[in-house]
């Protein structure tokens, strides 16, 4: 089976291929998006011992110019001064702006890619291949680059859209359980937010063999979601906004716990979390959180918050981005399948987060 969707902004587009076996048509499907035979690959050591060899092989074979650049896996790598690491590489390759950045990995590595390929040379075009669910389903879309900082996740970043994004679904059988549940997070999301339907079939189907039946349905209706809402607001003004469902508390999570917990595992926490909040401050129509427990649980992600101090949580929650002239725009739900954003005053954070209810912590 394979699946095509394309994402148009202005005269901007982007064309997503989701099939099988995607990756070792590589060589072959390349050159339709590229001007020129020269890629520089941005990876991680752990992809690039599994796929590097194999796609260098085929690039070669096909007349391609191959750079590849591993970085080490983690989010220590998203930071400035690996990127800075990265111009140095790709000026010593002799990189111009007609050449082509391909991002192989997950969302550090797509992250990372993206922001170095927008920010080199003022921009140059750039390829995303995704090696993880997470990542097939949501970071590699929409344009969204950034790097972290100190003081907090995706601080340093700007919008800039790949050429394509190839997605090839065998490549989630080497994930771990961990890994595979933690991109389960962002496809729950997408049920939670938008629709209700689709969180039914993973209720129904409950486990990753099953999920794997369904790989290429799952996925195309996740980034289906989410070319509809990027298209009409590329820029996070308006109804993109959404696509935050718990990752208010999610990046808090994350950087608060030294990234002890995967980014999948702290949207987990922060959809639940988002949940009981909305239900407390009574927008959320009651039993959604436990709806939300049930499902996260199918997929063995955490729900109740790590052992971090509430007061915390809430000024690293009022420091995020998406804190708008002494408001906060957060996404909570109506009910499962209806997402709504709701402009909360950093008061409406803290008395609910004091919360007794709201205060769930790993036993």
């Amino acid at each position: 089976m394979s699946l095509k969707l394309q994402l148009l902004f202005g005269e901007n587009k982007c064309s997503m291929h989701i099939e099988r076996g995607l990756l070792s048509k590589l060589n072959s499907i390349l050159p339709e998006y590229c001007q020129t035979r020269k890629v520089f690959i941005i990876t991680d050591c752990n992809v690039e011992k599994k796929y590097g060899a194999r796609i260098n092989c085929g690039l070669s074979e096909a007349g391609f110019t191959v750079c590849t650049y591993a970085a080490q896996p983690g989010e220590d790598s998203k930071s400035l001064a690996e990127a800075s690491r990265l111009y140095d590489a790709m000026v010593e390759f002799g990189m111009t702006r007609c050449d082509t950045v391909l991002a192989l990995g997950g969302g550090v590595v797509g992250d990372l890619a993206g922001f170095t390929a927008a920010t080199f040379l003022r921009g140059v075009p750039y390829i995303q291949i995704p090696t993880t669910l997470l990542a097939q389903v949501d970071s590699s879309v929409g344009g969204k680059t950034a790097v972290n900082l100190r003081q907090g996740k995706n601080l340093v970043g700007t919008f800039y859209q790949p050429k394509a994004v190839f997605i090839d679904p065998l490549v989630l059988a080497s994930l771990s359980d961990r890994c595979f549940n933690s991109g389960m997070a962002e496809v729950i999301k997408y049920g939670l937010i938008r629709d209700e339907s689709l969180l039914t079939f993973l209720e129904e189907l409950g486990g990753r063999d099953k999920i794997m039946k369904h790989a290429e349905e799952i996925i195309w209706r996740c980034c289906g979601i989410k070319k509809e809402i990027v298209e009409r607001d590329e820029r996070d003004k308006g109804e993109r906004m959404l696509l935050n469902f718990g990752h208010t508390f999610g990046h808090a999570i994350e950087s608060l716990s030294c990234y002890e917990y995967s980014h999948g595992e702290s949207v987990a926490m922060g959809m639940y979390a988002a949940g009981v909040l909305g239900e407390l401050a009574g927008i959320t129509i009651i039993g959604t959180s436990e709806r939300i427990k049930k499902v996260l649980t199918q997929y063995a992600l955490p729900y109740k918050l790590p052992k971090i101090s509430r007061a915390e949580l809430y000024e690293r929650v009022i420091k995020d981005k998406k804190n708008l002239g002494g408001e906060i725009n957060f996404i909570l739900l109506k009910n499962p399948g209806k997402a709504l954003i709701h402009k909360a005053a950093p008061d409406f954070i803290k008395n609910l987060t004091m919360n007794d209810r709201f205060l769930v912590r790993e036993q």
